[in-house]
């Protein structure tokens, strides 16, 4: 079976654009996102009911349970972005999928809180980060639990583009990356594409 590749991070700090970087660039790989399922949970409930959608069990077990279908039944890596620093949602999810003789490889996606802030802004394409305000008040919680050693492998990328992140990745889970052949216009277009594309708008 192909392997899992958990992609998290701070919110703001480079999943998202990571995960498709190297669906890209793994011939073969898909990306699933976790954040669809608890976007779906939440527009079942009634506004004033719509809290942390990882604290519902629904999305917990429905995300081990369609990600462990993905990888038995698709023939590629299979790429999941997604913030978790509960460590016992971690447990439940990707000890889990482990559990069940998957291959997962983890990666935690870190930057100064700076550099994360900054990115925040660059992705509300210009509405602030007041736009971003969930991500800018979980931003040091984030930060400060995926420190911890349950939430290696930690990859520090300030001073990394997109493209190096993806390629750190795919040399320690052992996979080969085509190469890249995008010149910096064509990055900036498909990181922009990528950045609208996953405008949330409830």
């Amino acid at each position: 079976m192909a392997p899992l590749i958990w992609i998290n991070g701070p919110f703001g700090g480079g999943k998202t654009q990571t995960a498709y970087e190297l669906g890209r660039r793994l011939p073969g790989s898909v990306v699933c996102d976790p954040e669809h399922p608890g976007f779906g949970l939440h527009r079942m409930l009634p506004p004033g009911l719509r809290g942390d959608f990882q604290e519902l069990g629904a999305w917990r077990h429905g995300v081990r349970e369609v990600l462990g279908l993905a990888l038995r039944g698709h023939p590629g890596p299979v790429i999941a972005p997604m913030t978790l620093v509960d460590g016992g949602y971690f447990d439940e999810i990707v000890g889990r999928l482990r559990d069940d003789g998957h291959t997962v490889h983890h990666f935690a996606l870190l930057a100064e809180r700076g550099t994360v802030l900054r990115r925040l802004r660059e992705r509300g394409l210009g509405r602030g980060l007041k736009h971003e305000s969930f991500a800018v008040e979980r931003l040091d919680h984030c930060l400060g639990r995926l420190r911890g050693p349950e939430f290696a492998e930690h990859i520090r990328t300030d001073r990394l583009t997109v493209s190096q992140v993806a390629v750190r990745i795919g040399e320690s889970a052992g996979l080969r990356l085509v190469p890249d052949t995008d010149g910096a216009l064509r990055h900036r277009v498909r990181r922009t594409w990528t950045s609208i594309k996953h405008i949330r708008f409830d």
